[in-house]
């Protein structure tokens, strides 16, 4: 078997609060559609906000796919991306039993080219797997830029529908 290197996630001094990173995280047990459970999907959305209200990021993007998820996050540099993540995912584990890879991959967007060809990735990324024929028709995601805010499994009442 071979042995996953832990990669550093410690954000050097020259990185400024308000950059984008492209993060992937990943289920334990790959090829299982665990994520992609409704009542799961929505406890990882709903989460998602929770941890955006309490201040350890912002999410631009957040693409649920059936055993990982792509996001890109701006993160309180001052929290920590490692800390952040790692808390999320320990949240996430005891409300809806999932168990993750213990790691997770980060990359912090450079520019304004990278981030769109990041997100386009995300975006495509059930197309991509033959889960659907267009992106919009994918229902697991916050899409804050191209859906003005909108989270597919968040937006429960009344007042949400009604923005759709």
């Amino acid at each position: 078997m071979i042995k996953r290197c832990k990669l550093p996630h410690e954000i050097p001094s020259w990185v400024k609060q308000g950059a984008r990173h492209f993060i992937t995280i990943n289920c334990h047990e790959r090829g299982k559609h665990m994520l992609t459970d409704p009542a799961v999907a929505e406890m990882l959305i709903k989460g998602a906000i929770k941890y955006e209200q309490l201040g350890y990021w912002f999410v631009y993007l957040l693409v649920i796919m059936p055993d990982h998820i792509h996001a890109i996050f701006t993160f309180n540099l001052d929290c920590g991306i490692r800390k952040a993540v790692s808390s999320w995912k320990g949240y996430q584990a005891k409300i809806c039993g999932i168990r993750w890879q213990s790691d997770f991959f980060e990359h912090r967007l450079r520019n304004d080219d990278e981030y769109a060809e990041k997100a386009h990735y995300v975006r495509m990324n059930p197309v991509r797997k033959g889960l659907v024929a267009t992106s919009e028709q994918w229902p697991y995601v916050i899409d804050r830029v191209l859906r003005q805010g909108e989270s597919s499994l968040s937006n429960r009442s009344d007042e949400d529908r009604a923005h759709r």
